[in-house]
């Protein structure tokens, strides 16, 4: 009699530690992730929309801590930019912040391609970058670049419907009196759109390129 009660009992407690268990195997995080996501931030979300109804094309990337004080939060990989009568491709460019995304959009539309036509005779085509993210300090200082955050573009030359290429590093003091006006016309258009500029006026280190930042409490335009 003990025997069956105690086997009874065994067989109840076999069946109650299977209620409620998995029908399918444990599931294992895939390889490679990294447990990212996209932004939810109210100001990225209204950014996002802002640069959508601006027409520029872009994919809105997770957010991502490289440590160091280096992340890409609330970025965007842009395709390509909204000119007055098409689009602009735009080269080598990585993650970039949705706020210097937008300023870019319209620089690029409203200052650099209506110069182009008006100083230079064609619209333009493309802009060349040197890139946006980079986990680095600021040359020649302990204190970390806007790149450690994708919050700035370094633009190297622009490429012209007719085939022109007028770059930082080659026009920057061309003898072409149009050139020249064109370069300083879209420098004046970006520091009304950006926080910071810097020129190969202000140092050596942007002898062959336009450093642009947005935000800022006061505007720096050299």
């Amino acid at each position: 009699m003990v025997r069956r009660v105690l086997i009874a009992l065994s067989l109840t407690a076999s069946l109650a530690g299977c209620i409620g268990s998995p029908e399918l195997p444990e599931r294992k995080p895939s390889r490679g992730s990294t447990g990212a996501s996209l932004s939810q931030s109210p100001q990225t979300r209204a950014c996002l929309a802002n640069l959508g109804a601006a027409q520029a094309r872009f994919t809105p990337l997770a957010d991502q801590y490289y440590g160091a004080g280096c992340s890409t939060l609330g970025t965007v990989r842009l395709e390509s930019l909204r000119a007055d009568d098409g689009l602009l491709n735009i080269t080598n460019l990585g993650p970039l912040s949705c706020p210097a995304a937008t300023a870019l959009q319209g620089w690029a539309r409203f200052g650099v391609d209506r110069a182009a036509r008006q100083i230079l005779g064609s619209p333009l085509q493309r802009i060349e970058t040197m890139g946006s993210y980079s986990c680095r300090n600021v040359a020649g200082t302990s204190r970390l670049s806007a790149h450690a955050t994708a919050n700035a573009i370094d633009i190297a030359a622009f490429r012209l419907a007719d085939g022109r290429r007028i770059s930082i590093a080659g026009d920057w003091n061309s003898p072409s009196p149009q050139v020249r006006a064109f370069l300083r016309t879209i420098r004046d258009s970006a520091c009304k759109r950006f926080g910071t500029v810097l020129t190969p006026d202000y140092n050596t280190a942007h002898r062959d390129h336009l450093h642009l930042e947005p935000g800022g409490l006061k505007a720096f335009c050299r």
